[in-house]
């Protein structure tokens, strides 16, 4: 095309844009907001920010930066909120003990005690780990009343192969036979009772934390021992209160770990509104939820952490997206991509901008279609 007596390239410019793609209404309201969101991305996403001179513009912009093309997907796009939350072992405790004396045996922090095995000893006595929800509050003798917590030690003493019959709430003499069994496996004298402070009931094996007290150590009746939990990991977070909408028991999340390693979990349970502290020391009214791992093996590595989780947000289905980095900021308040065409001529293309997920970004355009090739720059 000849450049002599050519009418100012940018009022003709324009006006053939328009022509080919009429400037949608009714966005100037959110213009700003999606043009710093967009600023914002080219930091990760190389967006062209194109200014005052219409198509030369761009033909100047994609001269000066190395580009390629993708095409349009069409699916489904999620978005996420990013939250911070706190990997650690499920179910804390403090392990106390039940009688004063003097501490003669300890566990390693970070061990891991099973059914039957010795938790620590107060003068030379061993107490013991039995399987159970409730805590003792009793001694196991005969003659003693019914209760779930006599099915328990059954159940117990089952696991550990010395009671044959069906575990009830029943201290029976099959009861005491087992117990003596057992006592008598571990080198203890076969009474057939157990007295109150000789063994802990918990539902899992439990996993050693922190230790407190020394061997040698006096200690009295209720005195901290050391620290124990589940050998099962969980992330605990909080979601703010203005976003309770996603709490949800059973979503899918990606969890961000130290390091740069990512896992996926799911929120498997959700708790009521709390205050605490924020970043800036107000308080925050917030939601907490636990999230479960579906990969145990993922944070192994790992006794505490500091994670982000990718909780889902809004969601499309069946719709059109570009890159980020596709999209031209054509004015303050309108954006659009740059369509290739089979026989390499490209023209920019208004578009309606939607949802922000993962990269990309969902878009609506006259002559966009899924397959529509458009020019991103070039990492």
């Amino acid at each position: 095309m000849s450049t002599t007596d050519e009418p100012d390239s940018t009022e003709t410019d324009t006006a053939e844009r328009h022509q080919q793609s009429p400037r949608r209404r009714g966005r100037r309201g959110i213009g700003v907001a999606i043009f710093t969101l967009l600023v914002a991305a080219v930091a990760v996403g190389g967006l062209w920010i194109l200014t005052g001179a219409g198509n030369n513009a761009a033909v100047g912009a994609a001269d000066k930066t190395p580009s390629a093309t993708e095409a349009v997907q069409q699916g489904d796009l999620a978005g996420s909120t990013t939250v911070t939350g706190t990997l650690r072992y499920a179910d804390r405790r403090s392990i106390q003990s039940a009688t004063g004396g003097t501490i003669t045996a300890l566990p390693a922090e970070g061990a891991v005690i099973s059914l039957g095995g010795r938790l620590y000893s107060v003068n030379n006595i061993p107490i013991f780990l039995l399987r159970g929800g409730l805590p003792a509050w009793r001694s196991f003798e005969s003659g003693m009343d019914n209760g779930p917590d006599v099915k328990q030690l059954e159940e117990s003493l089952r696991d550990l192969g010395h009671f044959s019959d069906e575990p009830d709430e029943r201290f029976t003499w099959a009861t005491v036979e087992a117990v003596k069994a057992w006592q008598d496996a571990n080198g203890l004298d076969d009474t057939g009772t157990l007295p109150l402070g000789s063994f802990v009931f918990s539902s899992s094996d439990l996993r050693i934390g922190t230790v407190t007290v020394k061997v040698g150590d006096l200690v009295g009746a209720g005195t901290g021992l050391f620290d124990a939990s589940s050998t099962t990991q969980i992330i605990e977070t909080n979601i703010p209160l203005a976003e309770q909408q996603l709490a949800v028991i059973g979503a899918a999340v990606n969890v961000h770990l130290p390091g740069g390693a990512t896992t996926t979990g799911v929120i498997e349970s959700v708790g009521t509104p709390t205050e605490v502290d924020g970043a800036t020391g107000q308080k925050q009214t917030m939601i907490p939820a636990v999230v479960a791992l579906t990969d145990a093996t993922a944070t192994a590595a790992f006794q505490e952490a500091a994670v982000s989780v990718d909780v889902p947000s809004e969601r499309r289905e069946n719709v059109l997206s570009v890159p980020v980095g596709a999209i031209l900021a054509l004015t303050e308040d309108e954006f659009g991509v740059e369509v290739e065409y089979p026989d390499g001529t490209t023209t920019q293309v208004p578009v309606t901008l939607g949802l922000f997920a993962g990269g990309r970004v969902e878009v609506f355009g006259d002559g966009i279609e899924a397959g529509t090739l458009v020019v991103v720059p070039r990492r």
